[in-house]
This record gives structure tokens, C-alpha cells and sequence, in this order.
């Protein structure tokens, strides 16, 4: 009967994974990546595949997340059958990689989108970001600018080896910040140095998005060569965002940044730590999506806004691609200083 009610279990979750990477063939892959939307179909049509995926953790088998792992270890990037073959060989080495990693995607061109934000605080800023991953969106004054419809801008030392290619309008206010401290908050922190920990980010990248794993190898450099204070812990608890913000150098103006972070907290979380980012002495920088809480003032509808939110201290400031892609001004004359 023991052994009948797991059987029964697995069969379940095995039909779990299957409508779930369905799902994301149908919804998510097409336009971004034709080979994702090839693997997720064939694991949703083959029942001994998905039955392999059913062995991770509900909380780490996502498509995005599951596939990075396979590719990270070695993986052919080609049609299903090939992946499913190699996945039957190497079923335990990915149940186990994909059960101690979370989806992390660190993309550094989101610095183009927080960068109008930046620029209404008066310097110097100490960074801390939640949800940090590896640091990357800790260096927006270490990275080179190119707005479509605005202007060119490099660090003081020179051109970058991350370029960040960014639509933009409305005229926004657009310089680099002066940051003389950053750190970071994540349940797990990347190193940039780590050999694994680099190959994993460049492993979430998805077959076919050009360019991204280029600049995110490039950020990675930037990040190794002057490491930020990565702090192990979850940053919706108060205690774990007061110890970090403690450690403000004097004379700096906090500026903490939660750069996509918050729709992958749950609710419970993310109130409390909207509460605690309203007691604590800062500046917080946000990009949202506008209908994922009622922090805005004033509210945005997400009916019209048309993107994600970029705001300041709650205040929505411009609609963003929240990868960074564009930025559509409309904060107007927004206030420089603190």
C-alpha cells in the first residue's frame, strides 16, 4: 500500500510537470526562445521525462530554471530527443543541481532603467539591493550608456566593457551617480568569481537572446574585480534589512534598490517589507509591475501604464521595459537631492 501511494504521488506530480511545461510551450517560449519551447513540448508529451523532472522539488522545477541546470552541465542545445536522452543519463546529477538552485537571473542592463531614478539623488549613494543575486545591478556607475533618444554616457575612467543599449523618452534626468558603497541581500548570493556560480548565470540566459550572456560575463568581471558585501539573508525580514542599512558608510545617502525582486516574494512578505523600507531612512528605487501592490502614489492603473513601474520612494517616475530595454519618462521635473 506504501509502495502504491507513491507510485500514485509520482504519477501525480509527473502530470503536474507535464501542464506546467505545457504551459510554458504555449505562453512563455514562443518569439523568445524556439529550442525552450521545443524541450518544454517534448516534456509535456513524454511521460518518462517529465516523471525525471518530477524528482525536483515543485519550488525548483521551472522550465527556465531546470533547463539552465541541464545546459549548465553539459546539455546539447538540440531538439528534444537528443536533451531527453541526455537528461535519462544524467537524471541524478540534475535532480540534485536544479533541487540547490533558485532561478537568479541577473541582468545588468536593468541599470539602464534604474539609472533615471539614480539620477534625482544627490551623491554619494550607498547601494543595497534586494534580491542581489551576484551584485550585477550594484555597478551602474561602472557600466557605459547608449539612450536612443538620449545621450551617451561612460564611467570617468573610460568606455565600458558593459555597453547598455536603452530606447528611451520623455527626457528624463540621465548621469551617473557617485556610489562609494554597495552591497546586497539574497537568500543564496552568487560570487562572481565562482566558476560554477558564473557558468550558472550564463546558463540562464535563454537560447537565442543575443548578447545577454556577453554583457552578463562582462558585468561578472566588473563585479569580481571589486566585490560588493553580499548578505546571506531574507530581506523582507526587518531585522536582516536594518543590520545591512547599519552598515551606511557616514555622509552617504542610502539608496536601496528592489529591481524586479518583489513579485517573488510572497504577499505576507512583500508587505513587510514595504512597511519596513517606509521606516527606514532611505530612498527606495523600485521596478514593478503596476498592479502587484498599492504602494503608488499616485495609483497607476494596470490597465493603461504600459509597462512596469519605475518608481521612487513610491512615487511611479517612468514606464520600463523590466529588463531594461526602454524607458518612457513621466515624473515631469522630478526633485534632485534627497
Amino acid at each position: 500500500m506504501h509502495a502504491g501511494g507513491d507510485n500514485g504521488g509520482v504519477r501525480s506530480d509527473a502530470a503536474a510537470v507535464a501542464e506546467r511545461y505545457d504551459r510554458f510551450a504555449r505562453e512563455e517560449a514562443p518569439g523568445r526562445s524556439a529550442l525552450y519551447e521545443e524541450w518544454a513540448a517534448g516534456v509535456a508529451d513524454d511521460p518518462v521525462t517529465a516523471g525525471i523532472l518530477a524528482r525536483i522539488e515543485p519550488t525548483h522545477r521551472q522550465p527556465p530554471l531546470v533547463f539552465a541546470v541541464t545546459r549548465m552541465l553539459g546539455a546539447p542545445g538540440t531538439g528534444f530527443a537528443t536533451w531527453s536522452a541526455w537528461l535519462a543519463d544524467h537524471a541524478d546529477d540534475v535532480v540534485a543541481e536544479a533541487s540547490r538552485r533558485r532561478l537568479q537571473t541577473n541582468e545588468p542592463q536593468r541599470c539602464a532603467a534604474l539609472l533615471p531614478a539614480l539620477s534625482t539623488i544627490e551623491g554619494p549613494i550607498a547601494l543595497l539591493e534586494l534580491g542581489a543575486s551576484a551584485g550585477l545591478c550594484l555597478y551602474p556607475d561602472r557600466y557605459s550608456y547608449r539612450y536612443r533618444g538620449g545621450p551617451s554616457l561612460d564611467p570617468a575612467t573610460g568606455p565600458s566593457r558593459v555597453v547598455l543599449t536603452c530606447d528611451v523618452s520623455g527626457d528624463p534626468p540621465l548621469r551617473l551617480p557617485e556610489v562609494v558603497w554597495r552591497a546586497g541581500i539574497d537568500l543564496a548570493p552568487l560570487n562572481a568569481a565562482d566558476p560554477g556560480d558564473r557558468a550558472f548565470l550564463t546558463a540562464l540566459v535563454w537560447p537565442g537572446e543575443t548578447g545577454r550572456a556577453e554583457r552578463i560575463e562582462a558585468a561578472l568581471d566588473v563585479v569580481a574585480a571589486d566585490p560588493p558585501a553580499l548578505i546571506t539573508g531574507d530581506a523582507s525580514d526587518p531585522a536582516v534589512l536594518d543590520a545591512a542599512a547599519a552598515r551606511t558608510p557616514g555622509g552617504a545617502t542610502l539608496v536601496v534598490t528592489t529591481p524586479g525582486v518583489l513579485p517573488h516574494i510572497p504577499r505576507a512578505g512583500r508587505e513587510r517589507l514595504l512597511a519596513a523600507l517606509r521606516e527606514l531612512d532611505s530612498v527606495w528605487i523600485s521596478i514593478d509591475p503596476p498592479g502587484l501592490h498599492d504602494a503608488w502614489r499616485p495609483a497607476v492603473s494596470a490597465e493603461s501604464w504600459g509597462g512596469f513601474v519605475l518608481g521612487r520612494d513610491g512615487v511611479p517616475l517612468a514606464a520600463v521595459d523590466p529588463l531594461g530595454a526602454s524607458v518612457e519618462w513621466r515624473g515631469g521635473e522630478a526633485p534632485v537631492g534627497r
